[in-house]
């Protein structure tokens, strides 16, 4: 577990780590700070904020200290003064989880960062990342997106700072449940984009990297990663689904130096 305190690759503030101190260090004031930061780039019309795609770049950032350096730039006010909708930085369920994350660990609770689906948002499971920390009994589940405005928008009743596991769906459970047929593959992915067994192999390959310290963007594609549309190698994916693969190790999981931004269309340095 204390792999889970120590700042990693994407979530160690660097030199903003003073920013830092003094925020609160529970679960929901966590999530209050965050959203009161950044401005999920999907739901900008909720809040009535209008956005150029310049500023919506900032989606891309993977580490936290370079989305820190914006948000200060921005606006070098105390982090836990919630900024107004317009002045948020844009991101997305991953930016929201990484950013959770990290002012989490630094209160000294175990936390990582899980990719899924989330089940609360409409017909469709939709590809979703959360955050997960140790409350010194048990695992529970924070999704740090989901502000009043969210929360009225898809109805959301339950507690953000503990979602099951039947409304947030990590991804390996995703795979089981379909390939056990307990549920439909095709109900999982993005709405208007894509949905089905590929869609959940790619997640579970984040999902492994993120567990491994590699929190990637949602679109960051590299190793045995399947095309769109692509039937995954289902005895791989089986095995990574029942843990029986090193994924600190293998090569086809294990994020590599450089990946593919789909996004973009173009390869990217991951470090």
């Amino acid at each position: 577990m204390s792999d889970y305190i120590e700042p990693g690759m994407m979530t160690d503030p660097g030199e903003f780590k003073g920013l830092l101190d003094g925020l609160p260090g529970d679960a929901g004031g966590v999530a209050r700070v965050v959203q009161g930061l950044v401005i999920h780039e999907f739901l900008l019309d909720s809040y009535g904020v209008t956005m150029t795609d310049e500023q919506k770049q900032t989606v891309h950032l993977r580490k936290v200290s370079d989305l820190l350096g914006v948000i200060n730039d921005k606006d070098p006010r105390a982090l836990d003064v919630a900024r107004e909708p317009g002045e948020r930085v844009a991101t997305n369920c991953r930016g929201y989880t990484v950013l959770a994350v990290t002012l989490l660990r630094h209160a000294g609770v175990p936390a990582r960062a899980r990719c899924g689906f989330g089940a609360y948002f409409g017909p469709m499971k939709e590809d979703h990342w959360v955050a997960e920390f140790h409350d010194g009994t048990r695992w529970r589940l924070l999704d740090a997106q989901l502000d009043e405005v969210n929360r009225r928008s898809f109805q959301v009743g339950f507690d953000i700072t503990d979602v099951g596991p039947d409304r947030f769906v990590v991804a390996g459970d995703a795979w089981r449940r379909c390939r056990e047929g307990r549920d439909d593959p095709a109900t999982f992915g993005l709405t208007g984009t894509g949905a089905g067994y590929w869609w959940i192999a790619g997640n579970m390959i984040r999902d492994a990297a993120a567990l491994d310290g590699a929190e990637a963007l949602p679109w960051d594609c590299w190793g045995t990663m399947p095309e769109p549309g692509q039937d995954p190698d289902r005895e791989f994916f089986d095995r990574l689904a029942a843990g029986g693969i090193d994924t600190a190790a293998d090569e086809r999981i294990r994020v590599p130096g450089k990946v593919f931004n789909a996004v973009r269309n173009r390869t990217e340095s991951f470090r």
